[in-house]
């Protein structure tokens, strides 16, 4: 999935990338409250993790303009402001979740991967497409019996699948939630990784799991 880190302190916003890209998200950061406006309008992002205090425009700012353009992405607050005065008004504003500093980044990464589970409708953590098993806290993938090693990379792509289970997915939409804002990646890498999943996955005398529908994209499991 994407994310987007507003967060204006160097170190703090540094490791919270890493952390997440480690995970396998594509993440793309800013400290600016501005800039982080701009990309939260002009890019489709899974989830927003959103400091307050920032420069040039607040966090509290960036999370009303968001939802007073229908933005759908889930934001995750995450600042030092701890009252619960603070976590009410936040909450009130709109924000889907809200950590205070300081924190254990496995618990940020639950909650990114909870909000990321809630832009799909889905709230078991377990999905399951046919013989297909995916556990998301532990990032682990079985078919039928058999695990399959992915790749942070194939798993992402597979997830993301897997949340649209049944559904067509176009190529722009997995490059959309599935890489940075300033990949350098080939145009027919998505291509490429559907065609790693179908190594791993593929079993003889089963159906195929990854369908391609010519001229729309892929889909995962049965579908239209």
């Amino acid at each position: 999935m994407r994310v987007l880190v507003i967060e204006d302190y160097p170190p703090l916003q540094k490791a919270v990338a890493k952390g997440l890209r480690e995970a396998g998200y594509a993440v793309d950061v800013t400290g600016d409250g501005e800039e982080g406006l701009w990309y939260a309008t002009s890019n489709e992002y899974d989830v927003v993790v959103l400091d307050l205090m920032l420069p040039k425009m607040d966090g509290m700012t960036i999370l009303k303009r968001l939802r007073a353009a229908g933005r759908p992405c889930h934001v995750l607050i995450l600042t030092a402001k701890d009252t619960l005065a603070d976590r009410v008004h936040g909450l009130d504003a709109g924000a889907d979740d809200y950590l205070v500093k300081p924190f254990a980044f496995e618990e940020l990464l639950a909650r990114v991967r909870a909000l990321a589970r809630r832009a799909y409708c889905i709230k078991n953590p377990r999905l399951e497409v046919g013989d297909l098993r995916i556990e998301t806290p532990t990032q682990r993938v079985w078919r039928g019996k058999e695990e399959a090693r992915l790749t942070p990379r194939e798993y992402v792509l597979l997830e993301y699948l897997a949340m649209r289970a049944g559904q067509v997915v176009s190529r722009t939409d997995i490059w959309e939630h599935v890489y940075e804002f300033n990949s350098e990646a080939d145009s027919n890498v998505v291509d490429v990784y559907i065609g790693y999943l179908r190594k791993k996955l593929e079993r003889p005398g089963r159906p195929p799991l990854i369908r391609t529908v010519r001229g729309r994209g892929y889909a995962l499991g049965e579908g239209p």
